[in-house]
């Protein structure tokens, strides 16, 4: 059925007119041949807000319906990789034909936002349990545990690494203007990998690998940088070591002679270990100095490592929306990811 036409505001204050001198809504109906479900309606606006004119709609009427949203929103958490032309061809087959940015729109009001799909470890159920278990041996630590612990990794950091996405404003067709541009070279422009450690109290001390790196080289590093960041730190007696279980770290011996405690540490999590926000910082710090050659980025890495103390401690303790000490140390991410674990397993 098509749209009716609006009666004229003279037939609407007509009606009211009427209305107030006692006339019902059948009598006035037919003196003014009108349907009596419109003078009812007219006569409700005006008890209502007192006018008989139409009130200020708030926009165009929605083109997805209240079930056509639904639909979305439940294929979205079940599959939240579906793009928005694959949601436009579900409604299309429902009878609703929109475009892909109203589809977006409709996501964004309901909370859901575009992002990139984080990479994380492949982990197979005995990852998953060990995990799990790591999470639930600290999760009642005191904070003067996480304290004691001195993190530690290796990282590669490239020449023109992460100049490559700098964003810059400019003008039409100047897009290769010297001043809009970043140098870009094969493989990143050469790269050095570091081993670096921190604790709640600031960063150790950063050191460059050169060549391959195998278990004497490790023990070798250990020796000349993990002990003597530990005693810069102020690190004092009982202090826990952790490093991860990748192959070259073979210094079990090495670590026991020396008598230093490790930290048990769960196969395939480097994103357990805060450090990771550390390497980011560093490498978001180099970047906007922009070295030239591998020198200055060698200088320019030991230089930023050194001025990150504050942000690492930030980074430990204020990150936390949870009394948990793990979580002091984990932030938020990590909270979901325990919860993450748990369903695995279950």
């Amino acid at each position: 059925m098509g749209k009716t036409k609006e009666l004229s505001q003279d037939l609407r204050v007509r009606i009211v007119d009427l209305h107030k001198a006692g006339m019902g809504y059948k009598k006035i109906s037919k003196v003014l041949d009108v349907k009596v479900t419109t003078i009812g309606a007219i006569i409700r606006k005006f008890k209502e807000y007192n006018m008989t004119i139409n009130r200020p709609r708030p926009g165009a009427p929605k083109k997805i319906s209240p079930r056509g949203v639904a639909m979305m929103l439940r294929t979205v958490r079940n599959r939240p990789a579906t793009t928005r032309q694959e949601l436009a061809n579900d409604l299309k087959a429902a009878g609703t034909t929109v475009c892909k940015e109203t589809i977006g729109n409709t996501l964004r009001n309901n909370g859901f936002t575009s992002c990139s799909a984080r990479k994380v470890p492949l982990l197979k159920r005995a990852h998953v349990e060990a995990r799990l278990k790591y999470a639930n041996d600290h999760l009642k630590d005191e904070p003067s545990y996480w304290e004691k612990v001195l993190w530690s990794d290796e990282t590669k950091i490239e020449l023109f690494g992460l100049n490559s996405t700098r964003h810059v404003w400019r003008k039409k067709n100047a897009a290769y203007d010297p001043k809009n541009t970043v140098p870009t070279v094969k493989h990143g422009g050469g790269s050095i990998m570091f081993w670096g450690c921190f604790s709640a109290k600031g960063t150790g001390l950063l050191h460059r690998i050169t060549g391959k790196m195998d278990g004497a080289m490790y023990r070798t590093i250990l020796r000349d940088n993990l002990l003597p960041s530990a005693r810069d730190l102020k690190m004092g007696r009982g202090w826990v070591f952790q490093h991860d279980d990748d192959p070259k770290h073979t210094a079990k011996d090495w670590l026991k002679k020396n008598h230093i405690k490790v930290m048990e540490w769960p196969s395939q999590s480097p994103d357990l270990n805060p450090i990771e926000n550390l390497w980011r910082e560093l490498k978001v710090r180099v970047a906007k100095r922009q070295p030239t050659n591998l020198h200055d980025l060698e200088r320019i890495c030991k230089e930023e490592w050194a001025k990150i103390p504050p942000v690492c401690v930030l980074n430990l303790w204020l990150t936390t929306t949870n009394d948990s000490p793990l979580l002091s140390v984990f932030g938020k991410r990590d909270q979901i990811l325990i919860f993450l674990i748990e369903i695995q397993i279950n």
